[in-house]
């Protein structure tokens, strides 16, 4: 179990694209329990081209780039790919997306490249202010800070790290729901200083080099004339306060790291790659700062025989062609146990067996899926010989022709 108390960019929980019901699920042992901030990686330096980044021709149809995104977006999601590059990928993928998928955007884009797509026709002749979407954008190219300080944290303490602990549950148990109990190493508020930073018998000061508001501001002459630039104080990290005489235990930071027991509920329906946000069960932040998110992302074991996709099961049901022929009876697994299905006489290959109802549950509705049965017609490698003569009989009374003109029916044999 690793952590680390480095702040990350909170980001949205996406819900995978849906998978082939015949690919087999992500073996659930290459996702240990382990607890660790997110990471966000380095951005591409170079723009391909938006088709080349989906895969498709230019003159693709809507239709053509929207299941070439799902299909790459299942592909490279952050959440179901391990690869350091997954995230950096994925972005490129979805920005592709975000363009292609508007009509005007695209239409753009193929007049005038990616400046058109972004900032559109009328300001494609801006040669060499591209890269920026507004003014702010410029003023921080030129400047280094925002107009204003918007980003300034006004004495307000940092937040605390948002985390994501990764839970192994069963393939059932990701069906119908299930509570378990998560244990993970955190840091907390310090009992010596109940979270101050600050020495038991002493208080943080106010910081002298920004009097407590957490932001310093400077003034610099340029063309446009005078600019007023405002950051964050470097000496209390814009706080407002900073701890003279700091606690002994926590050596000023107001935290220690202790482990947390937690009892999470999954809701039925869950299915892997899935998260659960639990609000202020993160890291807390230095000296007081407000706790940071849990992220539980859930990771389904695969089921022996059935597959899955979003709330449709799927089971491939192996008969002989005597049972597809003359009809039986077999026996499917299903989330709730056993069932007996009927093949009916003269079933075909690929036919398919709907059992409604009997697939996982929607997780914001009460209904549920549907179980397919696939039924697979198996024609057997080797017969022994009454098999084979029984079969030349039939064929002959049907009027087929059989036998492949195998070395012994040359000979005569």
């Amino acid at each position: 179990m690793r952590r680390s108390g480095r702040p990350i960019r909170r980001r949205r929980t996406t819900v995978p694209a849906r998978r082939d019901p015949f690919e087999r699920a992500r073996d659930a042992s290459a996702a240990p329990a382990t607890l660790h901030p997110y990471t966000s990686y380095p951005m591409a330096t170079t723009e391909r081209d938006l088709y080349e980044v989906l895969g498709v021709e230019r003159g693709a149809s809507d239709a053509e780039i929207k299941r070439a995104f799902r299909k790459l977006a299942q592909q490279w999601h952050p959440d179901v790919n391990t690869d350091p590059e997954a995230q950096e990928r994925f972005k490129e993928i979805n920005d592709a997306y975000q363009v292609l998928s508007d009509p005007q955007r695209r239409q753009r884009y193929d007049m005038f490249g990616r400046a058109g797509a972004d900032n559109g026709a009328g300001n494609a002749g801006n040669a060499g202010f591209e890269g920026f979407s507004g003014f702010s954008d410029i003023f921080d190219a030129f400047f280094g800070g925002a107009a204003g300080g918007g980003n300034a944290r006004r004495g307000r303490p940092q937040g605390g790290a948002d985390l994501r602990y990764d839970l192994r549950i069963s393939f059932e148990e990701a069906i119908k729901g299930t509570d378990k109990e998560i244990e993970f190493h955190v840091l907390d508020r310090c009992e010596t200083c109940s979270g101050t930073g600050a020495k038991p018998g002493t208080d943080p000061t106010t910081c002298p080099q920004c009097d407590g508001r957490g932001e310093v501001r400077s003034v610099r002459q340029t063309m446009l004339g005078q600019m007023v630039n405002v950051s964050a104080c470097p000496r209390c990290r814009g706080e407002g306060k900073i701890v003279e005489t700091p606690c002994e235990t926590c050596k000023g930071d107001g935290r220690t790291e202790r482990k947390r027991n937690l009892r999470v509920t999954i809701p039925p329906g869950i299915d892997e790659g899935h998260q659960i946000r639990l609000t202020n069960e993160g890291e807390l932040g230095p000296r007081g700062g407000p706790p940071g998110s849990l992220y539980v992302a859930v990771h389904v074991a695969p089921h022996p025989s059935l597959k899955r996709d979003g709330t449709e099961l799927y089971y491939e049901a192996p008969i002989s062609i005597a049972q597809a022929a003359l009809g039986t009876r077999i026996t499917v697994p299903t989330v709730d146990g056993d069932e007996e299905v009927e093949i009916k006489a003269g079933t075909q290959p690929d036919t398919e067996i709907r059992l409604r109802g009997k697939g996982a549950p929607h997780l914001r509705r009460s209904s549920r899926g549907d179980l397919h049965v696939l039924v697979d017609v198996q024609v057997p490698t080797k017969l022994s010989k009454k098999q084979r003569e029984l079969l030349e009989a039939y064929a002959k009374d049907a009027g087929e022709t059989v036998g492949g003109g195998g070395l012994r029916e040359k000979l005569g044999l």
